[in-house]
């Protein structure tokens, strides 16, 4: 009784959140998934080739569809089970034909839309950290700089009064140079 009761709050508790970080959740308003009609669709069962070892290539697992209005092809041969095989190849197959009707109004094409808004502005992100950690470096390496003058304005400077005599003796010596 008390574990189901500690369940019960522990899973409500994370469904009452009101925000997600969760990449699902933050893809909104997607067009409903597309529904072909099985009377357009045309399947065959296919010996399987390349990677996966003889039993892919001796068994008819592969499924390849055909979508008679428009002609579009899929095959699928990523597992071993005709069921997932099939399932997975409409699933191609709706996303081809709804791409070809809609364009950029298809599912996928608001996902990878999506995507690359999200790649643009993680490379954003970067480029504004980075920018800002080499203008804190520089701006460190010049307030160094500055206090590392000790010129006679230097508050922290001991000796101001022989400061200021060596730079009259400099531009002394410097005017009494012929030539210059």
């Amino acid at each position: 009784m008390e574990l189901a009761f500690q369940r019960f709050f522990k899973t409500s508790a994370r469904l009452a959140r009101p925000f997600s970080t969760h990449p699902a959740h933050a893809i909104k308003h997607l067009p409903p998934r597309p529904k072909l009609d099985d009377a357009d669709i045309t399947g065959t069962y296919l010996k399987g080739s390349g990677p996966g070892g003889q039993k892919i290539n001796k068994t008819n697992s592969a499924v390849q569809l055909i979508h008679k209005p428009t002609g579009i092809v899929v095959k699928s041969q990523s597992t071993r089970s005709r069921s997932q095989n099939q399932k997975i190849a409409r699933e191609l197959l709706a996303a081809k034909v709804e791409k070809l009707e809609r364009g950029e109004d298809s599912r996928e094409a608001i996902k990878a839309a999506v995507k690359r808004k999200r790649k643009a502005s993680s490379t954003k992100k970067k480029r504004r950290k980075y920018r800002a950690l080499e203008e804190e470096k520089d701006n460190q390496q010049e307030s160094d700089d500055l206090h590392n003058l000790d010129g006679p304005d230097d508050p922290h400077n001991e000796h101001p009064d022989a400061d200021r005599q060596v730079e009259n003796n400099l531009e002394k010596s410097e005017s009494a140079r012929p030539g210059t």
